[in-house]
């Protein structure tokens, strides 16, 4: 009995003749007519330049490669499967279309090979020495990291450390000018990575303009966890990190409510204090900022596809009462999000060119991992992204408190970022939806770091707002991003005002940092952000 195709119980046999036929014409096409493989490498930046189209028999290889990838793109759209499934399928071919790449190999990259020639050799000896360097870093080398340092080049700006304990440093920023705005901000950065993504070099740190906006900057440095935080929970960090933040600030200030801003992960434990404290009947916060934050987690992400209740179980089994969750695994999995860009792009330049990666401080930032504890990681990963308790009233509870987001009545300010892929747009949009408040949601061109990060100093990239939407509650994204105007420059600029709205009249500055109780431990950036993650 002759077997029946099991592609096909997914997709039909008229569709699947049509693909293999487009297939096999296109096919012929790469090998007999030049221009066609020279157009379908122009349409991939891995093989659009001249060395790749002029090289005869290796254009076409090349060419039948992106084929081959594209057909299988095709093919797996159209299958009958689930949207989780197709999601984990793409996931798959990707990295997989990803790592057999023609432009991967010696034998099959004319650029390689010419850079072999040119330097009779010294390429390959180079490359082997960046080979050899990254293996006993562990990890594959995305910038020029002897440029960088922490403290000198990178979180530079002039502060002090005024209090620390087990789960944060709390870091007060010296005001440029005589005269402040009285409500201070405070920064809650993500503890999945190192606070400096704020605070990079000069012009281009968003510690810096809130302090030229005037403000009083207080920004997070979340510890890096080793053996002696291992037990700490998402709890520990609302109570004794946001919220004890927050009061500091209130007391150092003499503010009874401060403005507060939260990024990624930071927003999310950003936005569970200020229910902690609405529950509690305690008016600490004036206003709250969130970048690109999730807290509506029914459309996570690409994330998502790693995350299910078998996953989480064997987390839970192994670190979920007291370990680790090691910051070069979670950095690993970002970087296998986008493989192209940010593995095989440096593989082939590093190990096949014998080129040293450009400095740049975002991939710097990117490469510096942080820990996290291993009963902090399980719950936010149970709670929140599978079982999505924050996004109902009173369902999740933090610190003793039943969380209801509608609660919270305060000036709310929402950004997310159009190509972002760990917090998708339009999750950011119904995220900011959860609040009582008056939201003004805004969307930052580009993903997710590169949306946020758009310092107003470069006026580079755009931004969308909608003027004709005041009330963002009940509406659709789609309806939202239709009849909004795109706006040229940073969206900094937009929140500046915005924020300018909420922190007061100008009063005289402090002539020292802290107050009697919280005095300066040492100098900003401080011990926290410079410890390196332990390896496991």
């Amino acid at each position: 009995m002759k077997k029946k195709n099991k592609l096909l119980e997914y997709i039909g046999t008229k569709e699947l003749a049509e693909i293999q036929e487009q297939y096999v014409s296109s096919f012929f096409k790469i090998w007999s007519v030049p221009d066609t493989a020279k157009e379908l490498l122009s349409s991939d930046r891995r093989f659009s330049s001249d060395d790749w189209k002029n090289s005869g028999f290796l254009s076409a290889f090349a060419a039948t490669y992106l084929l081959n990838t594209r057909t299988l793109n095709t093919i797996t759209e159209k299958l009958s499967l689930e949207e989780n499934q197709k999601e984990k399928l793409n996931f798959v071919l990707e990295n997989y279309m990803s790592s057999c790449s023609p432009a991967n190999f010696m034998a099959t990259n004319p650029e390689a090979q010419k850079k072999f020639f040119e330097t009779k050799g010294k390429s390959m000896v180079a490359g082997a020495e960046n080979f050899l360097t990254d293996v006993h870093k562990g990890r594959i080398s995305q910038t020029d990291e002897d440029v960088f340092e922490v403290g000198k080049n990178l979180a530079n700006t002039n502060g002090g450390v005024i209090f620390e304990n087990e789960v944060f440093q709390l870091i007060q920023y010296k005001n440029l000018d005589d005269n402040v705005k009285e409500v201070p901000i405070l920064f809650v950065p993500p503890c999945i990575n190192k606070f400096y993504i704020l605070d990079l070099k000069e012009s281009s740190s968003m510690v810096k303009f809130a302090l030229e906006k005037g403000n009083q900057v207080f920004l997070i440095s979340w510890k890096n966890v080793n053996d002696k935080e291992t037990t700490l929970t998402w709890d520990d960090y609302v109570e004794k990190g946001v919220i004890a933040a927050v009061d500091i600030v209130s007391s150092i200030s003499k503010k009874q409510r401060i403005n507060t801003l939260g990024f990624c992960i930071g927003g999310t434990l950003l936005s569970c204090a200020a229910g902690v404290l609405a529950k509690r009947n305690k008016k600490k916060i004036k206003s709250i900022t969130l970048m690109a934050s999730l807290l509506e987690f029914s459309d996570s992400g690409i994330l998502k596809i790693f995350i299910d209740d078998s996953s989480i179980a064997a987390r839970d089994q192994a670190i979920g009462q007291k370990g680790i969750m090691a910051g070069a695994e979670l950095a690993t999995t970002f970087s296998f999000l986008r493989p192209n860009d940010l593995i095989w792009n440096y593989y082939v330049g590093n190990y096949l060119k014998g080129e040293k990666p450009p400095a740049f401080d975002l991939l710097y930032w990117n490469c510096d991992s942080a820990n996290l504890p291993g009963p902090f990681y399980c719950k936010y990963l149970r709670n929140f992204y599978l079982r999505n308790k924050l996004s109902v009233p009173n369902r999740l509870t933090v610190c003793g408190e039943q969380i209801n987001l509608s609660e919270i009545d305060l000036p709310i300010y929402a950004m997310g970022a159009k190509e972002d892929h760990i917090v998708p747009p339009q999750s950011a949009f119904k995220s900011a939806q959860l609040f009582g408040g008056n939201v003004r949601f805004v969307l930052g061109a580009s993903g997710h770091i590169a949306g946020c990060i758009n310092p107003a100093s470069y006026n580079k990239r755009s931004f969308w707002v909608n003027s004709k939407v005041r009330k963002i509650a009940g509406k659709q994204y789609k309806d939202w991003i239709t009849s909004s105007s795109e706006m040229n420059g940073s969206w900094w600029i937009d929140w500046g005002d915005w924020l300018g709205k909420n922190n007061g009249r100008l009063i005289k500055k402090n002539k020292k940092l802290g107050n009697n109780v919280f005095k300066i431990i040492e100098k900003a950036p401080g011990r926290y952000v410079k410890e390196k993650a332990k390896k496991l």
